[in-house]
C-alpha cells in the first residue's frame, strides 16, 4: 500500500510540475504575440506615413514609432498624428482603413499631408486575399501609387477610384490589380467609407 502511495504522489507531482510548466510557456508565447501585434501595428504605421522601412530594423522603426508618432481620437475615432523634429504641430494624419475584400476583411492605415487632402503613404497588415493576385495589395508596387493622390477636394470625399489596371487616371484614382478586380473593388469601397468618417474632423482642423 505504502509502494501505491509513493507512486500516485509521484505521479501528481510530475502532472502538477508539468501543468506549472505548459501554463508558463502558454503565458509567455502569450506575452510574445502581444509584443509582436503590438509592433505590426506600430511598423504600418509608419509606413503609411510615408517612411522607408525596407531595411529598418524593429527597434528603429519602434524608435521612429515614439519620436514622431501620437495617438489621439478624432470624433470618438482612432486617429494617429506625425510630427516632424523641433515642430509643435503635426505634419501628417493617419486613420485605420478597412472593409470587405474579396474573400476577407482587408485592414490597413491610411496618412494625409499636411494639406489634409493628398496622400501622405498607405499599408495594408492583415488580410486572406488570393496570393499573387488579391494579396498584391500589401505589395510595394500597389501601394506607392496612393501618394500624392487626392482623397478629398473642398472639404469633400473625393470618391477615390481603383481602375482597371492601364485605364486613363486622374489624381484620385490608381492601377488596380490584374485578375483581382473584386479585391480592388474591396479597397476602393473601404477608402470612401473611412474618408467619409473622417471629412468632418479635417474640415474641422482646416476651419472649413
Amino acid at each position: 500500500m505504502r509502494e501505491e502511495t509513493k507512486t500516485i504522489t509521484f505521479a501528481a507531482i510530475i502532472c502538477i510540475t508539468c501543468s506549472l510548466l505548459l501554463s508558463g510557456t502558454a503565458a509567455g508565447l502569450k506575452s510574445r504575440q502581444e509584443a509582436n501585434k503590438a509592433f505590426d501595428v506600430k511598423r504600418n504605421i509608419v509606413k503609411a506615413f510615408g517612411v522607408s522601412i525596407g531595411e529598418m530594423k524593429r527597434l528603429e522603426i519602434e524608435a521612429t514609432f515614439e519620436k514622431h508618432v501620437s495617438e489621439e481620437t478624432a470624433d470618438g475615432l482612432p486617429l494617429y498624428t506625425w510630427t516632424d523634429d523641433g515642430a509643435k504641430r503635426p505634419s501628417k494624419y493617419a486613420f485605420p482603413i478597412s472593409g470587405k475584400g474579396l474573400w476577407s476583411t482587408l485592414y490597413g492605415y491610411l496618412a494625409l499631408n499636411a494639406d489634409l487632402e493628398t496622400i501622405a503613404g498607405i499599408s495594408f497588415y492583415k488580410h486572406g486575399e488570393t496570393p499573387g493576385l488579391g494579396a498584391e495589395i500589401e505589395k510595394d508596387w500597389f501601394l506607392s501609387q496612393f501618394a500624392g493622390k487626392r482623397l478629398y477636394a473642398n472639404g469633400k470625399s473625393t470618391g477615390f477610384t481603383i481602375t482597371k489596371p492601364g485605364s486613363p487616371l486622374n489624381d484620385s484614382t490608381v492601377d488596380g490589380i490584374s485578375g483581382a478586380t473584386l479585391t480592388g473593388k474591396g479597397v476602393e469601397a473601404l477608402l470612401r467609407k473611412d474618408a467619409e468618417q473622417y471629412a468632418n474632423y479635417f474640415n474641422h482642423i482646416k476651419g472649413n
